[in-house]
């Protein structure tokens, strides 16, 4: 009887060790422990140690740090009907454990699949150009858009970042020779406005000549100089036609006498 008794007390003793060790949960500080009493959701609890009651109580535990995922690349049409590959990076993060049980079944599948899907819809709206020059402007609208529809599962989109944009061979050929157009045109645009001054200051010049005549032959004189100093010049000086009249004139004069 002694025997019995004692075996009993072990076997009671040991399923109150067992009861105990299965009730203690420690949570760490990053982690929190959504409590169900009977299946319906009690609280949540977390961080440090916590006690559940054994098969009245389930708890699930969850982690609330931010979780980085990098987006497979997706292909994508632009606006202006460009195919290109881009992939990205989304950091986001549990910050209300319990829609994150509840709301969602697998919140990371969801929140990968809703990611891939978001990036293509708003880039599509977009052309070639602005993916390439508008990346942060690109960055917080797929952030914004991912944050409002994954509020609701408790989960914050904090951060998107577009890795890579792959584009064919023949679209950057393309590109090349549109960039090389623009270059073009920007020093035509250049010169033209260059020669456009320098005209406008030859005129200014002419005019200013055209009232001091004795400027006018001081510029020639100067015009000489420069020239005389080229060996192989031949000069062709300019006389007033004045001169020459009055030279006419007289040899007029002398041939009727």
């Amino acid at each position: 009887m002694i025997g019995f008794t004692f075996g009993f007390s072990s076997i009671l003793l040991l399923v109150v060790i067992v009861l105990v060790a299965s009730s203690v949960r420690i949570f760490r500080e990053y982690e929190r422990g959504v409590v169900f009493m009977l299946g319906r959701f009690w609280k949540v609890k977390g961080p440090g140690l916590v006690l559940i009651i054994p098969v009245v109580q389930q708890v699930v535990r969850m982690d609330l740090r931010t979780i980085v995922f990098d987006v497979p690349p997706q292909d994508v049409i632009t606006r202006d009907n460009v195919s290109v590959k881009v992939n990205a990076v989304i950091y986001f993060r549990v910050v209300d454990p319990e829609r994150a049980v509840i709301q969602v079944a697998r919140y990371f599948e969801a929140t990968s699949q809703l990611s891939q899907t978001t990036l293509r819809s708003v880039l599509g709206k977009h052309e070639l150009d602005d993916l390439l020059a508008e990346r942060e402007q690109l960055n917080a609208d797929i952030q914004k858009v991912l944050d409002a529809q994954t509020d609701a599962w408790g989960i914050k989109v904090s951060n998107v970042e577009i890795k890579h944009v792959d584009i064919n061979e023949t679209m950057i050929r393309a590109i090349a020779r549109q960039a090389e157009a623009e270059r073009e045109r920007r020093a035509k645009v250049i010169h033209a406005q260059g020669e456009l001054q320098a005209a406008a200051h030859l005129l200014e010049a002419a005019q200013i000549l055209a009232r001091q005549p004795q400027a006018m032959q001081l510029r020639y004189l100067q015009t000489l100089t420069t020239i005389a100093a080229d060996k192989n010049s031949t000069i062709v000086f300019p006389l007033p036609i004045d001169l020459l009249t009055a030279v006419v004139d007289r040899m007029g004069k002398a041939s009727n006498v």
